[in-house]
């Protein structure tokens, strides 16, 4: 950003909503207590953990990105992807859990 300030936005999830939230204050109180996890899979050596982040992770043009699916372990251990909603993340976790069985017993199509 040339000159520029970044802005920095927290949001919460309200029954699976994105909802920006008023101030950095409301965020802190709300992750307090929040379940933020979407989807966690143990599979062998390897864990797909799907989160809610609650801060924009989105450094260029777009929508915001506010939840992660990371792999932690195997052949694609540190594997990350963000997206913006939390219909996305439930696609978004099925395709890295699919990526991990494929790598462990061959074919595996999610649902």
């Amino acid at each position: 950003m040339s000159g520029g300030v970044l802005c920095m936005r927290f949001y919460i999830l309200r029954n699976q909503e994105v909802v920006l939230a008023s101030s950095a204050k409301e965020f802190g109180e709300w992750v307090e207590t929040a379940d933020r996890v979407v989807r966690r899979t143990r599979i062998a050596d390897s864990e797909v953990s799907t989160v809610f982040l609650g801060i924009d992770h989105q450094f260029f043009a777009g929508p915001p990105l506010l939840f992660e699916t990371m792999v932690f372990g195997g052949d694609l251990d540190q594997t990350c992807r963000r997206c913006s909603t939390w219909d996305e993340a439930i696609a978004q976790h099925e395709s890295i859990l699919s990526e991990v069985l494929n790598r462990l017993y061959g074919y595996y199509k999610p649902g």
